[in-house]
């Protein structure tokens, strides 16, 4: 299963961007979670926000409120909405799943996202 994330960039503080990561080898639908993370240098990757196979969700504190993480299963594509981006929410995203529940067996490359002020 390949993972592939894409949309980052850079935008000002206020803006919008959406990332997408797309899945090929496996149906998204039958993995049982998908989710993005995200990394600074120096610190710990952090989960942004879930979705699960039956569409529940949840989500960073950080991020409630601005971030939607949806999923498309017919373009076999997740996507992570970030609107009104803040400074503090400039990282690496990646886009993970884990297909049984258990634990993030799948992960993508990173795209970065930066956030100026």
């Amino acid at each position: 299963v390949q993972l592939q994330a894409s949309g980052g960039g850079l935008v000002q503080a206020g803006g919008s961007l959406r990332l997408s990561c797309a899945a090929s080898g496996r149906d998204i639908a039958s993995i049982y979670a998908m989710a993005w993370y995200r990394q600074v240098p120096g610190k710990q990757r952090e989960l942004v926000a879930e979705i699960s196979v039956g569409g529940s969700r949840r989500y960073a504190d950080s991020v409630k409120g601005r971030f939607t993480i949806s999923r498309d299963n017919a373009k076999n594509t997740m996507y992570l909405q970030m609107n009104s981006l803040k400074p503090e929410d400039t990282a690496v995203y990646f886009c993970a799943g884990d297909p049984l529940g258990e634990r993030w067996d799948y992960w993508g490359r990173g795209t970065q996202v930066t956030v100026s002020s």
